[in-house]
């Protein structure tokens, strides 16, 4: 598929279809239990101030959120051949700017993993970067908002396979909070379900149907009264948690599961592993970890666009160091958000002005 230069203007129009098609409005809303379309829990949270995004990019074009809408027969609906990603954009209130967060590695790791599943999402990474702030200056948010880009089998044939088939991309806006809360340390258990292998569906790269997997370890964790879960790999090992990456902290040096011990290449685990070292000094050592390992260590924190850095205290009823956020961790945070809202101009490249 060809499509022309960004710009609304120029973008080719489409046939509106039918009412009996999927609203991309109501997934924004639902998608806490629309494991394809989104991670799990990953909502915009309502208030009573936060407006509902108002358009979308699909098809080519910005259209009105009411009109964002795909075939009920789509490939990607079916099986999950989708590839997608989560970008943050930050609120700075005193320059009253939106800053997004190293949007370019986002959309890098995005066409990177589209060769996984041989998807084609007809745009170049300059495009794609401008299609966002496009449609993020059209909505005019004034408060830090999540970005959700979809790459997808947009062909509406029968049977999960890869080739012979249509792709395209859409793209949609909200206004978000916190994923996790991070102003506490939050109680998590490892849980019963392993991550997926690299042989079976990788989870290095953000595939639509490999995230029921997440799906199902974030909801053992609360239906039994945790706030997450930590993932083992098949071997036993540490992976990472349902839908973040993980870090644990014992007598002053960080550790982290390497790439190829089944987890997301996370663009904020490698933001953190930078920051340790070139801001706080620390010693950051990538291995495998045993889940034994994690009741022993000082301290423990998710990482993740949508958790950024989230503290935990308690593991599997055991406590963390005091139970509560530690040292590290809430270094590594404070330092965290002011890079995001642009107040340390060492990091400014990391930033897209909207």
């Amino acid at each position: 598929m060809v499509h022309q230069q960004v710009g609304e203007e120029n973008l080719p129009r489409h046939t509106p279809c039918s009412l009996r098609d999927i609203n991309l409005s109501y997934l924004g809303r639902c998608c806490p239990c629309w494991g394809v379309f989104a991670r799990p829990c990953l909502h915009f949270l309502p208030t009573g101030t936060m407006p509902k995004p108002e358009y979308a990019f699909l098809e080519g074009r910005i259209v009105p959120i009411e009109e964002a809408k795909i075939d009920i027969r789509t490939n990607a609906l079916q099986y999950g051949t989708a590839i997608f990603e989560g970008i943050r954009g930050y609120w700075n209130e005193q320059r009253q700017k939106i800053y997004v967060f190293k949007m370019k590695d986002h959309y890098l790791r995005m066409l990177e993993n589209c060769k996984i599943l041989m998807i084609d999402p007809g745009y170049s990474l300059d495009e794609l970067m401008s299609i966002t702030l496009e449609l993020l200056r059209k909505e005019d948010y004034r408060q830090d908002v999540y970005i959700r880009p979809f790459a997808y089998v947009s062909s509406t044939s029968i049977g999960p396979k890869l080739v012979g088939y249509e792709h395209d991309f859409f793209l949609y806006t909200g206004p978000m909070g916190d994923y996790l809360d991070t102003s506490r340390a939050i109680k998590v258990c490892v849980s019963s379900w392993c991550r997926l292998s690299d042989n079976a569906l990788p989870p290095r790269g953000k595939i639509a149907g490999s995230y029921v997997n997440s799906a199902l370890q974030k909801t053992e964790a609360l239906l039994n009264g945790f706030d997450e879960a930590i993932v083992l790999t098949s071997d036993g090992h540490v992976s990472e948690g349902s839908a973040m990456n993980l870090f644990l902290a014992k007598r002053g040096v960080l550790f982290t599961t390497p790439t190829t011990d089944e987890i997301l290449e996370g663009i904020t685990r490698r933001t953190v592993i930078q920051m340790a070292r070139e801001d706080l000094g620390l010693e950051v050592v990538e291995r495998k970890i045993d889940r034994t390992e994690l009741y022993t260590t000082d301290e423990l924190f998710f990482t993740g666009t949508g958790a950024q850095i989230s503290p935990i205290g308690e593991v599997d009823r055991r406590k963390i160091g005091q139970g509560e956020i530690g040292p590290i961790t809430r270094q590594l945070s404070d330092l965290y958000f002011k890079v995001v809202r642009g107040e340390m101009e060492k990091y400014r490249e990391w930033l897209t002005e909207v």
